[in-house]
């Protein structure tokens, strides 16, 4: 097999070895590029409801369609009651769950992978 001095980064194949095909387009001198540019429009926020009597009455922000009105919230007897028992604080330590729960083994776990991750940030080779 014979070996030439050409070598070509782009793994499509070249018609004859001294006429190699660019990669890419060629960046235009000085950094510039013809043409208009547009104008970039700033980007907003979401809107904020500040009505304490919609806020009370409905769901705001819950309805992703642009169309269509917010959800009225129903009466608390009609929404399931594992709903009320969900923890919404901070997530609790390891040290206060129970050893015989599911969550007590993830949260374990979870907290094994990261000092497995640590130690091995630290590992050198």
């Amino acid at each position: 097999m014979a070996s030439s001095s050409y070598s070509c980064p782009s793994p499509a194949p070249q018609p004859h070895p001294r006429v190699p095909l660019p990669d890419c387009a060629p960046v235009p001198a000085g950094g510039k590029v013809k043409g208009k540019s547009v104008p970039k429009e700033e980007l907003k926020g979401p809107e904020v409801c500040t009505d304490p009597v919609k806020l009370a009455t409905y769901a705001v922000g819950v309805n992703y369609h642009k169309d269509s009105p917010d959800v009225a919230l129903k009466p608390d007897s009609e929404y399931p009651d594992w709903l009320f028992q969900i923890h919404l604080g901070p997530p609790k330590k390891l040290e206060e769950m129970d050893p015989d729960s599911i969550e007590y083994w993830r949260r374990l776990r979870k907290y094994n992978t990261w000092q497995r991750n640590r130690l091995k940030k630290g590992k050198k080779l």
